[in-house]
């Protein structure tokens, strides 16, 4: 195709522009070379005149941004103003071979663009290529801190000159696009409101508080699942989750915490899947209906060994606590790498990473899920932010069984997924935990002990009576019921009534 060939577009695949232009970057890779891929949160395109637009879905560059038309002059469009897409770099540099870059580094051996392009080559691919003997220029980062988030600390490749900051390995490495949101989560310092919020607290008091949020968290994570746990159950869930973080990550703890979770495994195999696997429902003839597939089971030990050294390698690299808990747990659910407990096991991985980087001060364990129960809906929007589009290139075939069988290579899917989403929605749910369940709980059982302490005052009874007092009032706005005066209470007086509804009062701070 020539220059003067170029076609001008209104949609692509399904993207409707802003204003019609040409394909640019990874669009234009995307079209010409016809990839299977999940598409980038924003495709981009060139205007055909100096104009700039943008959209949710576009972003439309002046036309003197236009680059020349082949794939290397694309990818460094890509570079230059998209950043690093790992998925579709493999996905190009599979469909292309190495001669492309090889020839672009020969003859430009000082080009940082092309240096970081050769490196990435070989990343993913596990290819070699071969520096040129006149390699120069200052070290190029790997991922541009403009785009996205990179690790604090990096690798100095001499091979290529420049400093490795990904976060995880070839085996596992979801990215996180820089955005205003992000940026502010990042300045806000959270951990340092979370120890505001406890400073003054007595360690007594913090734990009792952190005991309850912690069983909270594990009814709610549960719930998300529609189940309704036993007490022991809950409380088994719980004191798991109040170790996270004590132990290494492994494949062989992350099926003993499945074994733990599931209670009767008489018709669930433990361990990882050996058959396909989806989330979504039957038809009335049995047919699969997924609103998501799993990983296919041959890939599964390779992604879950990735998602293991992502933990440990973006700890040692001190990539951002968040954003590494967002993309591990996000990342395993997508996997969904066993037959059940894969939900709760996903967000017992956000406590894990939080807690082994002391992220809370103390005994303190966010009850994350309690914030997740309170915006089910945009959980699952971030949930199908990935697993709607992987429907659209993972081709699979029901079985006998009811079941799905992938029949393409969907490894890299679950490898190379934007986590931004993701960490923004966690961050949000964190944000909650410290601005309201944090201290509402705190409040409570503040206001529990001062309400104990002064009604054993006014009449003598049993810590377990006082405690049931206490709740009452609370679920009557503070006010003896009926019930209550003829009922467990009956043998108040009415001075008595009168003056423990007014220490509730107090107690309370109404």
């Amino acid at each position: 195709m020539s220059e003067t060939d170029r076609e001008v577009r209104e949609v692509f695949r399904n993207r409707v522009l802003p204003v019609p232009g040409y394909l640019a970057g990874y669009s234009y890779l995307i079209d010409e070379l016809s990839l299977n891929t999940i598409l980038p949160y924003q495709v981009h395109a060139i205007a055909l005149n100096n104009s700039r637009q943008k959209t949710p879905e576009c972003i439309v560059h002046p036309y003197q941004k236009l680059p020349k038309l082949g794939i290397y002059d694309n990818l460094l469009f890509a570079l230059k103003y998209e950043g690093v897409n790992l998925l579709i770099l493999k996905q190009v540099f599979l469909t292309t071979g190495p001669d492309e870059i090889q020839t672009a580094v020969d003859a430009q051996p000082t080009s940082a663009y092309a240096r970081r392009l050769c490196y990435l080559f070989e990343w993913l691919t596990g290819d070699e290529l071969s520096p040129p003997g006149e390699l120069g220029g200052a070290y190029a980062d790997v991922l541009d801190k403009k785009y996205q988030y990179p690790t604090a600390t990096s690798l100095n490749v001499k091979r290529w000159r420049v400093r490795d900051n990904l976060p995880g390995s070839s085996d596992f490495c979801p990215l996180v696009y820089r955005t205003q949101r992000l940026d502010s989560y990042l300045k806000a310092d959270l951990p340092g409101q979370a120890e505001q919020v406890v400073r003054d607290v007595p360690p007594d008091l913090l734990r009792r508080a952190a005991a309850f949020l912690l069983l909270n968290d594990s009814k709610a994570s549960f719930e998300i699942e529609r189940e309704k746990p036993s007490k022991d159950r809950a409380q088994r869930w719980a004191a798991i989750i109040g170790r996270a973080g004590e132990t290494h990550l492994s494949a062989s703890t992350l099926i003993d915490m499945q074994r733990d979770l599931i209670e009767d495994d008489r018709f669930v195999t433990l361990g990882l899947r050996t058959e396909g696997g989806f989330v979504g429902e039957h038809s009335p003839i049995g047919d699969p209906r997924p609103d998501h597939i799993s990983a296919r089971a041959e890939d599964l030990e390779n992604l879950i060994s990735g998602i293991v050294a992502f933990e440990l390698y973006s700890a040692a690299n001190n990539y951002d606590t968040v954003l590494s808990a967002a993309s591990l747990a996000f990342g395993f659910v997508y996997v969904h790498p066993f037959e059940d407990g894969n939900g709760r096991l996903h967000r017992y991985l956000i406590h894990h990473v939080l807690s082994a980087r002391s992220y809370f001060p103390g005994e303190v364990i966010a009850p994350i899920s309690v914030a997740i129960l309170a915006d089910l809906v945009g959980y699952r929007h971030v949930l199908e932010s990935v697993s709607r589009p992987m429907l659209t290139v993972v081709n699979w075939q029901p079985t006998e069984r009811g079941n799905v069988e992938v029949l393409n290579e969907t490894v890299d899917y679950y490898r190379y997924f934007d986590a931004t989403l993701h960490a923004e929605f966690l961050f949000s749910c964190i944000e909650r935990t410290i601005e309201k369940e944090l201290p509402d709980e705190l409040r409570f059982l503040s206001a529990r002990d001062d309400f104990h302490r002064k009604a054993a005052f006014i009449v003598e009874m049993p810590e377990r009576t006082l405690d049931l007092l206490f709740h009452m009032l609370r679920q009557n706005d503070g006010l003896f019921s009926r019930r209550m005066r003829k009922g467990e209470f009956r043998a108040l007086s009415d001075e008595e009534v009168d003056e423990l509804e007014s220490v509730y009062a107090e107690a309370i701070g109404s």
